[in-house]
């Protein structure tokens, strides 16, 4: 789901506001499936971990797409605040599950 999702943000990008038909077409497409797996995903998984990895995991890979790919800045403010969002997801993830 992940995957999918930054495969449809870097679509989106490609896309020049939807005026480019292929790239926001696998946009929406990569988007659509992005959210279908997390759906199912859904089915084992509390709503607010799956939402929270899910989202947490997107924004970091985007922004290292961005750095790697696309010559986005990788301050050390960027940096850091990649990082606190992992390791929020990963506190979330240490909160004990109640049945």
């Amino acid at each position: 789901s992940v995957i999918s999702e930054v495969f449809g943000t870097v679509a989106l990008r490609h896309s020049a506001g939807f005026s480019k038909v292929f790239p926001a077409v696998a946009a929406g497409a990569c988007y659509v499936l992005a959210v279908w797996l997390m759906a199912l995903a859904m089915r084992q998984l509390e709503m607010s971990i799956t939402y929270a990895v899910w989202a947490a995991s997107g924004t970091a890979l985007t922004a290292i797409v961005g750095i790697l790919f696309y010559e986005e800045a990788a301050s050390t403010c960027k940096l850091l605040g990649l990082a606190l969002v992992v390791l929020g997801v990963v506190v979330l993830n240490l909160t004990p599950r109640t049945t």
